[in-house]
């Protein structure tokens, strides 16, 4: 399995330096990591992975206790990391692509601010559709087959994670009905194999863990990837997926020209939020400089222990987290969306979907 460094910056990101002579010192100290979900999910499994290597190389070597803050699909811990957090290096906040989102959108939940924030780390991940062959497709290019059908897709909601997913059919054309209120990508996983839907999204790891041998077996056919951001920020071919195109190259092949317009920068917004910068570790608004090069050392340093290195596959999966620069601009990336983009999606799920933003 091919391990990914997203944005072309890992180089920089993984150089281990000496902590600053102004760095923090965190002896006899107690750090708390709020995480707006309930134990046991995915962004708290990766939390308290990382809490507990960055705790091992952070100076005075302090525990990092994990807190759960769920509510309001995120927003509500991020609310109260907003308010509370002290810039004293002793609060840390775990987002997600579903606190992202609602800040893209202009949820009026959000009162935090992602631009007075500032990151550590950001764990990236990536992701492919599939089709059921039932429908006679054999790649994105037999698009003829599928978008005289209706196809079945399940959803958490049309604001979750799988928003990425719906704008994405609607890109390629495709004639896709969403079934909402299914819990979690696995159930949509279940609900594919017994034929219930015939259209689905995983995320990478439970692709190849499950979703590949569907196609292997002619059960479905892959249609496409999320794709990876190259050093210039623009989409490239995942490894993981050499010979499947990325999203770009698949509107490409099915409308003939290079996306471009509103709606492709509508979706390129949550795209980069979803996957390249699903998962962001960030310090509140005030941290000084001191304080974040203290983290971003220790961070590197855990990038190359051993034990992390151990751990890594199984825990955080096939895509390598990345600090200093590379953080900095995936961070920018996928908490960035332009007014005349979010005023196109907010009226798009308001029309197409019914989601009220009031």
């Amino acid at each position: 399995m091919n391990r990914i460094l997203i944005a072309g910056l890992a180089a920089a990101s993984l150089v281990i330096g000496a902590l600053p002579a102004a760095a923090a010192d965190f002896t006899g100290k107690q750090i708390n990591l709020i995480v707006p979900f309930p134990a046991g999910g995915g962004v708290d499994l990766w939390a308290r992975f990382n809490a507990t290597l960055l705790q091992k190389h952070l100076p005075g070597k302090p525990s990092v206790v994990v807190r759960n803050s769920p509510g309001g699909g995120s927003t509500a811990g991020a609310n109260l990391f907003q308010v509370s957090a002290k810039p004293d290096g002793l609060t840390l906040l775990a987002s997600s692509a579903s606190t992202q989102f609602p800040y893209l959108l202009g949820d009026p939940r959000v009162k935090y601010d992602y631009t007075e924030w500032r990151v550590v780390l950001a764990g990236p991940t990536g992701g492919a559709a599939y089709v059921t062959s039932k429908l006679g497709a054999k790649s994105i290019k037999d698009i003829d087959k599928l978008n005289s059908k209706e196809l079945f897709y399940a959803s958490s909601g049309p604001t979750a994670l799988e928003l990425t997913s719906i704008l994405s059919f609607r890109l390629l054309g495709l004639n896709v009905k969403h079934i909402f209120g299914i819990v979690g990508r696995a159930e949509a996983l279940l609900g594919f194999e017994r034929g219930e839907f015939t259209i689905d999204t995983q995320t990478t790891s439970a692709y190849i863990r499950r979703s590949a041998e569907l196609v292997k077996n002619g059960e479905a056919t892959a249609l496409f990837s999320w794709g990876v951001l190259d050093k210039a920020g623009e989409l490239a071919r995942d490894p993981n997926f050499p010979d499947l195109p990325h999203i770009g190259e698949a509107y490409e092949i099915v409308h003939g020209k290079k996306p471009s317009g509103i709606e492709w920068d509508a979706f390129m917004a949550f795209l980069i939020s979803g996957f390249p910068a699903q998962k962001l570790l960030v310090l509140p608004k005030g941290t000084s400089d001191d304080i974040v090069e203290t983290y971003r050392a220790a961070a590197r340093a855990m990038l190359t222990d051993p034990d992390y290195l151990a751990k890594r596959d199984e825990i955080i999966g096939e895509y390598d987290q990345v600090t200093d620069a590379a953080a900095e601009k995936l961070f920018k990336d996928g908490t960035t969306i332009s007014p005349q983009a979010r005023t196109w999606v907010r009226e798009f799920l308001q029309k197409t979907h019914e989601v009220k933003f009031e």
